[in-house]
Formats: C-alpha cells, sequence, structure tokens
C-alpha cells in the first residue's frame, strides 16, 4: 500500500473529467418548467455533483474498485425552457455521446426521458421506466413531467417497447392503466417488485425488452422510493421500493449490454431531509457504473 489516506481517499469523483474517450458520459439536464408540482429538481446536477467526493471507489461488499472514467460533458443549458423547447438541446447533447457504452442525464424533471430515448433512435430504443407513474397523462394541454411516455406513445413508439416497473397504487389513474395495458405497455407493481425483488423484476424486463430492440434506455424516477428513504421527490409515497434495492436493480440495469442510457430523475435538492437525497443520487451513480464495471 502507498500513499496516505490520513485526510482524503480515492473518491468517485476522481472518476470524472474531461475524458474524451472514456466509455460513460455524464450531461446535466436541469429540466424544471411544466412540473405538476413545482419544486427545485432543476438543482439535481448540481447536487449529484457535489456529493461524489464524499463516496470512495472501493465496494467493501464486493471487493471491486471503480476505474470506469466519466466524461463530464457538463449541463445543457435549460434555465425558464419549457419541455417543449428542451427536446432538442436534449436528445442533440445525448445523442452526441452516442460512441459511448452508457450516457449518464442527470435531471431536472422526468420531461427529459423523452428527448432521452430520441437520442437513441425511436426505431430502435426500448424504454424501461423505475417510477411510481405511469407518466401517461394526456398531452393535450402540452408537454409536462406527467406525461413523456404518452408524449412517447404519441411519437410512435411502440407500447411493447415499453416496460414500467415500480407502479404505485392510489397514485394512478385506471384511465392510465387501461392506456398502459391497451398499448401493450408491461406493468409491474411496487408490490410486484417488493415480493418478487426489483432486481429481479428488472431483469426479467431487460431480457423482455432485449428481444424487441437493439438497444435500451432506463428511466429511474428517484420517487418509486418508499417515502420514508426517499423525501426528496414530491411524488414519493410511502410503500415504494427501498434504497437498497434501488440500488440493487441500478447495478443490473448498469452491467446490461444494451443499456446505452439511463437517466436520474425527479430529484429535488431543495426537499432534502439531512443529506439523504444526494448521499442516494451519488450511490445509485457508483453502482451504474459498478454495472458497466462488470460488462
Amino acid at each position: 500500500m502507498t500513499g496516505s489516506e490520513a485526510l482524503g481517499w480515492r473518491s468517485v469523483a476522481d472518476l470524472l473529467g474531461d475524458h474524451p474517450d472514456a466509455p460513460v458520459a455524464l450531461i446535466g439536464a436541469p429540466l424544471n418548467e411544466r412540473s405538476l408540482t413545482p419544486g427545485r429538481c432543476d438543482l439535481g446536477p448540481k447536487a449529484l455533483r457535489a456529493v461524489l467526493p464524499r463516496l470512495s471507489a472501493y465496494d467493501l461488499e464486493t471487493e471491486v474498485e471503480l476505474d470506469v472514467r466519466v466524461h463530464d460533458a457538463g449541463d445543457v443549458p435549460l434555465k425558464a425552457v419549457s419541455p417543449a423547447d428542451a427536446f432538442e438541446p436534449v436528445r442533440d447533447a445525448v445523442a452526441a455521446q452516442a460512441h459511448r457504452a452508457l450516457t449518464i442525464l442527470i435531471g431536472g424533471n422526468n420531461a427529459i426521458t423523452r428527448p432521452a430515448a430520441h437520442a437513441l433512435g425511436l426505431e430502435r430504443v426500448g424504454v424501461l421506466t423505475l417510477d411510481a407513474h405511469f407518466d401517461l397523462r394526456d398531452t393535450d394541454h402540452g408537454l409536462t413531467n406527467g406525461n413523456p411516455i404518452q408524449a412517447l406513445l404519441d411519437d410512435g413508439l411502440d407500447g411493447r417497447r415499453i416496460s414500467q416497473v415500480g407502479l404505485a397504487p392510489f397514485a394512478n389513474t385506471r384511465r392510465a392503466h387501461e392506456k398502459a395495458m391497451a398499448a401493450g405497455i408491461s406493468v409491474r407493481t411496487a408490490r410486484q417488485c417488493r415480493d418478487q425483488g426489483l432486481a429481479a423484476v428488472v431483469a426479467q424486463e431487460l431480457e423482455r425488452l432485449s428481444g424487441l430492440c437493439d438497444l435500451i434506455h432506463v428511466d429511474f424516477d428517484i420517487d418509486v422510493i418508499d417515502r420514508s428513504q426517499w423525501p426528496a421527490s414530491p411524488g414519493a409515497r410511502p410503500g415504494g421500493v427501498s434504497a437498497q434495492a434501488f440500488f440493487d436493480a441500478a447495478r443490473v440495469i448498469g452491467a446490461h449490454p444494451k443499456v446505452r442510457g439511463v437517466d436520474l430523475t425527479e430529484y429535488d435538492p431543495s426537499l432534502e431531509v439531512g443529506d439523504l437525497g444526494s448521499l442516494t443520487a451519488g450511490r445509485w451513480f457508483c453502482e451504474i457504473l459498478a454495472g458497466v464495471q462488470a460488462r
């Protein structure tokens, strides 16, 4: 062993930088406009980056040292920008990193999922969501963080290439459920995830999607986590999945070779209790990288 750890350690932040040849890219997408519940999701990318120096690059449980370099491509300028006007900037920013093994998009509200999926090519992409909500609200009053999946259906994405995991009771409508079923979307409830294990359910859905598409984009709407463990999103509810299950699923997803894009949405640092939110988001980031390293 060399070097002293008396005043510091090698952290996940040390993996980030201007690395043109890195296999992973990080993009901030601080989209906040037209959130159905007002908040400060635009603060998410800054909070995520700020917490990374507190996270070691070493996983004690698996004895793996993270060495995946991450190209930090900065933030897409989205201040006071609507979801409709954010579509092209977000899509183009993600598409510019398409040569990498994975692009990690940090929101921002859930409206960033639609352009991120388009960046991979709507004709060849499948979409997996970890979310308490269907996000199938109607688009007749424009784009919001409540309708990115409906918007993708409207764009022509085949519903059979969509899997929605972690959906919560008393947080969705019958109409949304019927729309999902009619479109051929695979629907997996929060109870199914608790009973079978979130990582197992996710693995099943990744296998299903792999038979239907070339690439997969995964939306991690972090309000899928139980509110007692995740108060930093207005949409989080009691009875959601555990934070540990969320981390386990993230590693499975990061390891899948067809997953080329992931986003983390609906993290609102203004709702923090202590630093629970930032540390949870940071651990998620570590798990994604651990998955990529295992490919």
